[in-house]
C-alpha cells in the first residue's frame, strides 16, 4: 500500500495545511519573525525592546493572542493567511494580516490588537471571499 501526497491548494498548488493548529504556530514564528526584523547592531537591540514590549502587551491582556485573531479571519473570509504583523501605530497595536484569496489575489485586512476589530480590508474580490 502506498501513501498518498498530501493535500494541495487549489490556488497555490502548495501542501495544504493539516490544521488549523499548524497555521497557527507558523503565523506565531511569522510575528516573532517580524518583531525582531533582520537588522544588526542597534537595530537588533531596538528590535529586542520591540518584542519585549509585545510580550508584555500580550502578557498584560492588551493585545490579544494571534490564535483569536486568526479564528476572527477564518470566521470572516475565505483563504489562506500568508503573512502576518503585530505593529504599534500611534499608540495603538494592530495585527496586520495577508490573505491569499481563493481567486488568487491578496488582500490586506487590519485589526485592533485589543479586540480583534476589523480596522481596515483592502484587496480586489474581497467582497467574494467576505463569509455569510
Amino acid at each position: 500500500m502506498t501513501a498518498s501526497p498530501p493535500p494541495t491548494s487549489a490556488v497555490t498548488g502548495l501542501p495544504a495545511p493539516r490544521t488549523a493548529t499548524r497555521l497557527r504556530g507558523a503565523c506565531r514564528m511569522l510575528v516573532l519573525l517580524a518583531v525582531l526584523g533582520a537588522a544588526g547592531g542597534a537595530g537588533v537591540a531596538q528590535a529586542d525592546t520591540d518584542a519585549d514590549r509585545a510580550r508584555a502587551a500580550l502578557r498584560s491582556g492588551e493585545i490579544l493572542p494571534l490564535a483569536r485573531i486568526l479564528d476572527t479571519v477564518s470566521r470572516q473570509y475565505a483563504g489562506d493567511v500568508i503573512d502576518v504583523k503585530l505593529d504599534r501605530d500611534d499608540g495603538i497595536w494592530q495585527y496586520e494580516v495577508k490573505l491569499l484569496l481563493p481567486t488568487g489575489t491578496v488582500a490586506k485586512l487590519e485589526y485592533d490588537a485589543r479586540d480583534a476589530r476589523l480596522l481596515k480590508a483592502k484587496g480586489h474580490d474581497l467582497d467574494r471571499a467576505r463569509k455569510p
